[in-house]
């Protein structure tokens, strides 16, 4: 299972880097989301709850402008078919998943150093910081990758994909703030142990249920 996940995720890694539609609406949407907030808050200090609420939101849109296409690239290309017959679904789900981490990963390396500067934010406590990231990182990419599946074979998969992605990642949106929040006013790592708790939690729910529920999605 885990080298066919693999395969799956090479076979991904593969066409994105020959078309990179899902890398250049990711980067593109976060950038210049953050070039815009930084000039509309720029000279005038924002609270620090102000800072994470921000860093999240940028990160959540972003990521929904290009998670979708995990699906969506073999609905539109008539691969669909192909990879139900070549893979089993656990190991389709297990390489879009990585796919996704991979994606969510590569955001933010990019954005939360280029946030951290231009937003002149200040991390006290630097180990929640990252695992907060981390982790909400991972809920965000399970739960993105099981509604990209839903909607698939929508004819408006973009709204469809966000409206139905809303509801299912506040808890990620809400336990990343705090946490976030948390690791910029302290640097006692137990102060955003609750929210690392949450996330991770979330993570391993939705992780188990999609991984019970793609069979349904991904063959009917």
């Amino acid at each position: 299972m885990l080298a066919r996940s693999a395969a799956v995720f090479r076979k991904d890694v593969t066409c994105e880097f020959r078309t990179r539609y899902a890398v250049n609406a990711i980067l593109l949407f976060a950038v210049t989301t953050l070039v815009a907030v930084s000039f509309a808050v720029g000279g005038v200090g924002v609270s620090q709850s102000v800072q994470a609420s921000l860093l999240w939101i940028i990160i959540y849109f972003s990521g929904m402008s290009g998670l979708a296409r995990a699906f969506v690239r073999e609905e539109e290309a008539r691969t669909a078919t192909a990879l139900r017959l070549a893979a089993a679904p656990g190991a389709v789900f297990g390489g879009k998943l990585l796919f996704n981490l991979a994606l969510v990963g590569a955001l933010e390396v990019i954005v939360v150093p280029l946030f951290v500067g231009m937003m002149d934010v200040r991390v006290e406590g630097w180990p929640l910081f990252l695992v907060i990231l981390a982790v909400g990182s991972a809920g965000l990419a399970v739960s993105s990758t099981m509604v990209a599946a839903i909607v698939s074979r929508a004819n408006v998969k973009g709204a469809l994909f966000a409206v139905l992605s809303l509801p299912l990642l506040l808890p990620v949106l809400i336990g990343g703030i705090r946490g976030t929040q948390a690791a910029l006013s302290s640097a006692v790592f137990g102060a955003g142990m609750e929210w690392v708790k949450l996330l991770v939690a979330y993570t391993g729910i939705m992780f188990v249920l999609s991984l019970l529920l793609f069979r349904f999605i991904w063959e009917d």
